[in-house]
């Protein structure tokens, strides 16, 4: 089925028109004419006793990201049924323009590399933020003792002034707060469709983590100053039934210290596991914070909590089910590889967090480097369990192969960072195979530290049957042992790498997408009818329940009961949904997966070292294209310099010295020809 580009031109218009109105808003919310004019003239219209006075901020912030939200999965979805990679690859980096944007602008603490779009976009978001707060507290300054709160006698203009900017801090913090979850919805349409990755992404989040919490910090210490200087320290203990709770957002500004405080980069690569279960506290967060700002600002900074609880209830739902875990290779150098069984219509992109480029397989490479992964490592090398049961979340990535744009590719890899290069050179490998491909030529850098890391090199080809033919593949390999000089081969190599095979078990079943092939589309349902079930059922409840009390008895109805029933009506309506079709997708799944496997089966190879049989073991080829040099680390300026072409992509994955070094020079004059790229684990 064919998809007319000029349809694909007509929603992407529609979302850029969309998005353009939205940013708008919130360019106009802090100024003097939305405050006199626009607000009252918008609340005239669209409040109602269905949804009150939130009517108005539920269609201007809430209901246009829903909506981009979900016409970006349509987008997708006819992308994906129209997409060669031929086209979308040529075209990724098509004109010198978008290369230039793309390219590193930045490379210094404590931003890291950054392109020259993001160094747009990140201009243009403080700009922002310094525009909200100048023209808040330049209105604010105007209504000092105007702040909808109970006249308090003797009070100072200087007094009122902090009130009055603490109060504005807040405002602007809300705004960093309305796009705090748009980067780690791992599954999002709108990352998507910017060409962003949720990992890709986590700097912004981190970004607007530290911006967040330095103005919630400094709105915080503002009102403690001034409730001191006013002898009003018992405002501390104040939870009101009619206006903010003031507990319920030093509960949340805790939470949220803990969260900042173990994020910082050295706790959080010391102490992992107390930083991540630290962050779970962003469940608490929220909710206090809703409960301290009302559901005035919770309308505004709805969609991004919306989608990110879709995203992350569709993950649970994923990982409640078992995968089948079919084999697992045995590196000298502590690592493993974890071979699933996956369903035919699961595909997808190198570089995502599970990689496919196997038939019918799934693999995933894990270095031995904290207490989870060398006890798993211990178990599978000691040979002893003939079963492990797992549970997967995934794949997530990108959604095209935009490194075979590229007429040739360097890619530059240290420590385990050659793992994301394995399932690039696997792809294209695979892409090899198909007629009438383009596979670019590829240089592999890569830098250990020990000889026995060079195991690694072997899982550049995956467990099969049939060895692969790289006489199409041009590829070159230098690898480098920083610490040690050379070794004379083992007596034994079959020693060096074990394959072991799993029994099947009939409680596992393979992986799948968990939305099944046609997952945009069923995510834009789910997005779509989720949050219409929410309006609806809101509206239900406001007219028939919560309307009622205030206008028949004339008492006002418990703001913090009114969030609540905001934040329940939102999860509900979004694990209704999203329950429903899972289930639907799931029993779809089955059948289309019980019809393929008629006339398949999975078969075992008779001898745990699956190169022992075949023609071509694994050493030999990936040895021949391998020159390995001892006690030296890569020249990279010199290497990256002296690469000639005229469209040279550059990979990168490993430390953060590496990662920097290897941009600052693409990002040099002297490199016009070098695209840049970086893949990283860590920000």
């Amino acid at each position: 089925m064919s998809t007319s580009p000029a349809v694909v031109s007509v929603l992407r218009f529609i979302l850029l028109l969309v998005f353009v109105g939205w940013l708008i808003i919130w360019i106009v919310l802090p100024t003097k004419t939305y405050r006199d004019s626009w607000r009252p003239n918008l609340q005239d219209h669209l409040t109602s006793t269905y949804y009150g006075d939130q009517g108005m901020n539920l269609v201007l912030f809430s209901f246009p990201v829903m909506f981009i939200a979900a016409l970006s999965c349509v987008h997708l979805h006819l992308i994906q049924m129209r997409k060669s990679n031929k086209v979308s690859n040529s075209t990724y980096y098509s004109t010198s323009f978008a290369s230039f944007w793309r390219r590193p602008a930045s490379v210094k603490a404590p931003l890291g590399i950054v392109t020259a779009m993001e160094l747009g976009f990140a201009v243009m978001f403080v700009a922002l933020l310094v525009w909200s707060l100048t023209n808040y507290i330049h209105v604010g300054f105007a209504h000092l003792h105007n702040m909808h709160m109970k006249p308090i006698p003797g009070l100072k203009e200087w007094e009122a002034k902090l009130r009055s900017v603490s109060y504005r801090l807040g405002l602007t913090g809300n705004i960093c707060l309305a796009f705090l979850f748009f980067p780690v919805t791992r599954g999002s349409s709108i990352l998507a469709m910017f060409g962003l990755t949720s990992e890709s992404s986590i700097k912004y989040h981190i970004w607007l983590g530290h911006l967040s919490m330095v103005l919630f910090a400094a709105h915080s210490l503002g009102y403690i100053i001034f409730w001191g200087c006013t002898h009003q320290m018992a405002q501390m203990l104040e939870w009101s039934n009619s206006h903010v709770s003031n507990v319920a957002g030093e509960i949340a500004i805790i939470c949220a210290m803990a969260m900042w405080v173990t994020s910082i980069p050295r706790a959080r690569q010391k102490m992992f596991e107390l930083f991540f279960y630290t962050h779970q506290l962003y469940v608490l967060y929220i909710v206090f914070y809703i409960l301290h700002a009302g559901v005035y600002f919770f309308c505004t900074i709805l969609p991004g909590i919306f989608l990110f609880i879709i995203d992350r209830y569709l993950r649970f739902l994923q990982s409640y089910q078992r995968a089948e875990l079919v084999s697992a290779r045995i590196l000298p150098c502590e690592t493993i590889e974890l071979n699933f069984s996956k369903s035919q219509g699961l595909d997808y992109n190198p570089t995502s967090i599970l990689f496919i480029n196997v038939p019918n397989k799934l693999s995933v490479v894990i270095k031995s480097l904290g207490s989870w992964s060398q006890k798993l490592y211990q178990q599978l090398s000691s040979n002893s369990v003939d079963h492990i049961q797992v549970s997967v979340e995934g794949p997530y990535g990108p959604t095209s192969l935009h490194f075979l744009r590229h007429k040739a590719l360097v890619m530059i890899s240290g420590g385990s960072g050659i793992t994301p290069m394995i399932s690039i050179i696997r792809e294209i490998i695979f892409q090899s195979t198909k007629p009438d491909s383009h596979i670019p030529p590829v240089r592999l850098i890569c830098a250990f530290k020990n000889s026995a890391d060079l195991a690694m090199l072997q899982l550049l080809l995956p467990i099969s049957v049939a060895p692969f033919n790289f006489t199409k593949l041009q590829l070159q390999i230098e690898a480098y042992v920083t610490r040690e000089t050379p070794q004379p081969p083992p007596s034994d190599p079959h020693k060096l790498l074990q394959t072991l095979w799993f029994k099947p078990d009939p409680l596992d079943s393979p992986i799948t997408l968990v939305l099944g092939q046609n997952t945009w589309l069923w995510l834009g349902a789910i997005i779509s009818s989720s949050f219409f079930l929410f309006l609806f059922v809101l509206g239900i409840v406001n007219h028939f329940y919560i309307y009622p009390i205030g206008h028949n008895t004339g008492e006002h109805y418990h703001v913090s009961f009114i969030c609540l029933w905001y934040m329940f009506l939102a999860c509900a309506s979004i694990f209704i949904v999203s329950s429903a079709i899972f289930i639907w997708c799931k029993k779809q799944n089955a059948i289309e997966e019980g019809k393929r496997n008629q006339n398949a089966k999975l078969s075992t190879p008779a001898t745990d070292i699956e190169f022992q049989s075949s023609p071509h073991n694994h050493e030999s080829l990936i040895a021949q294209a391998t020159q390995v040099q001892y006690g030296t680390r890569p020249d990279l300026k010199k290497i990256l310099l002296e690469t000639k072409g005229s469209d040279i992509g550059v990979l990168v994955c490993g430390p953060r010295k590496m990662r920097h070094e290897v941009a600052t020079v693409c990002s040099s004059s002297l490199a016009h020809n070098l695209q840049f790229e970086s893949i990283s684990f860590n920000w």
